[in-house]
Order: structure tokens, then sequence, then C-alpha cells
């Protein structure tokens, strides 16, 4: 009999490639399986309906609820007074203090029977808490950010994490699967909570969507060019632009930076002002959005990609982003911030990975231009071509969480 796995997020189906990516590799290794996920942002609901047509697994897509902005506020009003009073939060009202939809998810995932229930993001974890219980199933979580780390400091952002890690201290503890994006996100939760570390599963993506051949590095007279390219869902202030702008300006070679993402904040025509007022507005674009599936492709065009995370919370001092694996599977060397979680990736990327500082913007010019020389580019291009191929894909690493899957079920079935 073919067991079954239940995944739940409350996200979008097309904002989160890494559970279609859990989800093939679990139908793909016999598990029926069925994801569960919401249907909240138009502007991704037709690629959600073209995924869910092609997917072989099943898909639930739950609606926004009308009173879940309510539910948000009553919920964190009782959170705050409790608080004040000294007095323990309760972990549903914990988790509704946030506006997510914790009840609608918690419903529909109850109606669904299965052997084990994976999590993605926080708010997921009542409902496959609940639903694990009813159903006498395994519980796991999928991290792939440090969740209760998230937070910048501010006033609000502590409430925030202070209810998250109620959750996660409610829930996390009972995990039979548990796996992490990146090796200290693992190794913040386990001590945390006093876990077992997480499997790392890397947010790499399948060969299928690599390029044929790679991208032949320019050898060009006169002044060199280099062409950069960095890319998000939404185009923000604390991801490092702002240095590299400055670092293009000091640096000998021309450097052209293309920015994609959704610019719903303004913060793209920060960066074009910025850009403008230092002699660059010819070399800084904003590009539109596009499909999670193209994503490795359109990485390809260029001779360097950028994660410039900051350090404006301790999720992003340690995590390791989805563009990194991006651009090596296309075969474009990566310039990454000096924050622990890339400086610990960059020692097995080698010469496909320069890490930079944002403080030094000279530092980084100086970085650029040593790039521009066509023998360097080349070197690195080919050591990224070669990572992408043979360590840094999906083919590869879906491996590790089959086995956390495999082992979470064989432990089960000893204590029987």
């Amino acid at each position: 009999m073919r067991r079954t796995v239940c995944i739940v997020s409350p996200g979008n189906l097309a904002s989160n490639p890494r559970i279609l990516k859990e989800a093939d590799a679990l139908y793909g290794a016999g598990y029926d399986v069925t994801a569960i996920v919401c249907d909240y942002n138009e502007a991704l609901r037709q690629t959600d309906d073209e995924i869910e047509a092609a997917a072989p697994w099943k898909v639930i897509r739950v609606p926004r609820a009308r009173d879940e902005g309510i539910v948000a506020r009553a919920a964190a009003a009782l959170a705050r007074l409790l608080v004040s009073l000294g007095l323990a939060v309760p972990v549903g009202v914990a988790a509704r203090s946030a506006r997510a939809p914790v009840a609608a998810l918690m419903r529909r995932t109850a109606e669904v029977p299965a052997d084990l229930y994976i999590a993605h993001y926080v708010a997921a974890l009542p409902a496959v808490a609940a639903a694990a219980r009813r159903h006498r199933a395994l519980l796991g979580f999928d991290a792939e950010d440090f969740h209760s780390g998230e937070g910048s400091g501010t006033p609000g952002d502590a409430f925030r994490m202070k209810m998250i890690g109620i959750v996660e201290q409610a829930v996390l503890p009972s995990c039979s699967h548990m796996t992490a994006a990146a090796p200290l996100i693992g190794k913040a939760y386990a001590a945390r909570y006093g876990l077992a570390e997480p499997v790392t599963v890397l947010n790499v993506f399948p060969l299928s969507m690599a390029p044929l051949q790679p991208r032949s590095v320019r050898s060009e007279k006169g002044t060199p060019t280099l062409q950069a390219y960095w890319f998000s869902q939404t185009i923000g202030l604390d991801r490092g632009l702002q240095a590299f702008i400055q670092a293009m300006a000091r640096a000998r070679t021309r450097v052209t930076l293309d920015i994609r993402g959704s610019n719903r904040w303004g913060h793209g025509d920060s960066l074009l002002a910025l850009a403008a007022s230092l002699g660059l507005a010819d070399r800084v674009r904003l590009l539109p959005m596009a499909p999670p599936g193209e994503m490795v492709r359109l990485a390809a065009d260029y001779d360097i990609g950028l994660s410039l995370e900051t350090e404006v919370s301790e999720n992003r001092r340690i995590c390791l982003t989805n563009k990194i694996f991006t651009y090596l599977l296309a075969g474009v060397p990566v310039i990454m911030s000096d924050t622990p979680g890339q400086k610990l990736l960059a020692t097995d990327l080698g010469r496909a990975a320069r890490l930079c500082a944002l403080a030094d913007p000279a530092g980084l010019a100086a970085t650029l231009d040593a790039l521009a020389s066509p023998p360097v580019l080349a070197e690195a291009s080919a050591a990224a071509w070669r990572l992408g191929r043979e360590r840094y894909n999906w083919e590869r690493e879906q491996d590790v969480l089959l086995q956390s899957v495999a082992a979470a079920f064989a432990r089960r079935e000893t204590l029987r």
C-alpha cells in the first residue's frame, strides 16, 4: 500500500518552488502526495492553474477567509494582554495573531488523511499538528528560513517573533521529519528548541531548467563590461543593492545591473534614483517578475549573479537563498556578501564565488575589476557550470529529502 504525504503551505502554489520540488520528488518515489496551499495572490492565479494542471499529484487550494483580519487583530490584542499580565499565550492565539490562514488551513488539512504531514512556514504548523494527531500520522516541517529569527529588532517585530516562537516550541519537538534550507538554519533551530539537527536540503533546482551549454565569455577590446543580475519576488532596500550600485560607480570596469522583481513598494525607483545620482542612470534597469521555471534560463544571460544578503536579522545572516543555486545551474559565478551562512558555503564554491563586504564599496569595486578579466571570468563561469551539474542540482539533493522521509517512517516501524 502506498504511503500518503500531505504538504501544507499558507502561500500560493506558484510562490514557493520548494514545495513543487518536494511534491515531485515524493510522488516520483512512490508516495501519494496532496499539496494544500492558499489561493490569495490573484497575480499568481494563472500560474497556479498551469502548475496544478500539469502536476501528477493532487492540489487543494484554500481561499482567503473574509474574517481573517478581524480574527488576527482580536488574537493579537488578547496575546498582548496575556503577555502584559505575565500569563501564557495559547498556541492557537499565538498562531492567529498574524494575518495568516491558520483556521482555514486547519479545517481543510483535517479532512485529508495522510501518513505524514509536512508544514511549510509557521502558519501551517497548527494545521499539520492537529491533522497528525487526528489521523495518528507523522509530523514534519521544512524550515526554508529561521522564522523565529526573522525579526529586525523593532517592538512590533519582537512581539511577532515571540508569537512565532510559541508556535514553534509547541510543535517542532514532535516532528519526526525536519529539513532546513541551510546548515546554519538547522543549527539555529536545534539550539533554540533542543532538537536533533534538521537535515539540510538546499534550495537547488532540476537540471532540466539549465541551459544546454554554457554561455561563452566575451573577449572585448577597450573598457571591459560586466553584466550583473539580481532577482527576487519583491525589490527591497535591505538586500545590499545600494552597496553594489556604489561599487559600480567606483569600478574601472563598465558594470550594468538588471534588477528583476515586483516594484510594488517603489524601492526599485529609489535604486534607480541612486544610480542616476552616481551617473549610472543608463546602467541600471528594472525588469518585471517572471515565472519560477524560467529563472535559470534568464540568469544565464549574465556574467555575474548577486546574492547580497544583509544582517538585518538573524535569519538573513544564516540563510542561503535560491539565487545562489539558480546562478550556479545557469553557469554564472556569484558575488555573495560575507554573512556567516554565505561564508560557510563559499568554502565549497571555490572559484565560482566571490565574497564581498557591503560596507566596503571600494573592495567590491576591485572584485568587479578583477572579474572583468576574460580569463578570470571564464574560469569562474566554468567552475559555476561544473558545480551546477555535479553537486548543486535537485537530482542530487532530492535524495537527501527522500532519505529523511524514509528514515522517519522506518523509525515509526521500529517503535511498533
